[in-house]
């Protein structure tokens, strides 16, 4: 006889959910309380379960985006460090490097020359046009990123260490899901 459960339903709280069958009144639940029974049997998901599964996704990924950016002690703040990502890829413009990160000139102005400034990041002219100026790593840029995604990988490993075999193995399909997501 299959096991029967009492749908979620929303609570006042974002990003939380009650159950009628599994919890005290007033009681609420967290994404990760609720995560791991996965159903023996694939079931289609209700536009109610569709919407709490977005929300809930959405939110698991900021937090954990957020906490690896900002518990990791980088030696730069993240918009810088999305700056220098940008320039490992290749050299650019400011103006390149404002569309890219989605913000106004002279913001990247100011980014550029913290960089510049901590010797992170070199300016040249732009052969092909004087007004312009490109951006490139320096060596110690290219060290810079390398020490940060080292620091942000362990911080992730020490969490991921706390987890099963079967919970990893979890993760690691859900990360081929959510690269096929954020390529769309």
């Amino acid at each position: 006889m299959a096991a029967t459960t009492t749908p979620a339903r929303p609570s006042s709280e974002p990003g939380t959910t009650t159950s009628s069958s599994a919890r005290a009144p007033g009681t609420t639940t967290s994404p990760a309380d609720r995560a791991p029974s996965l159903p023996a049997r694939p079931e289609r998901m209700t536009r109610t379960e569709r919407d709490r599964l977005t929300s809930d996704l959405r939110m698991a990924c900021m937090r954990i985006s957020r906490r690896v950016r900002f518990e990791s002690a980088a030696p730069v703040a993240p918009h810088q460090f999305s700056v220098l990502a940008r320039l490992e890829e290749a050299p650019r413009t400011p103006k390149e490097l404002a569309a890219f990160e989605k913000v106004s000139a002279p913001s990247m102005t100011r980014t550029v020359a913290g960089l510049v400034e901590s010797g992170l990041v070199a300016r040249a002219d732009d052969p092909a046009d004087g007004r312009q100026v490109i951006l490139s790593l320096t060596a110690e840029g290219r060290r810079t990123i390398r020490d940060i995604r080292r620091r942000r990988d362990q911080w992730l490993a020490v969490r991921l260490e706390t987890l099963t075999d079967d919970e990893r193995a979890v993760l690691a399909q859900a990360t081929v899901l959510l690269e096929r997501v954020a390529a769309q």
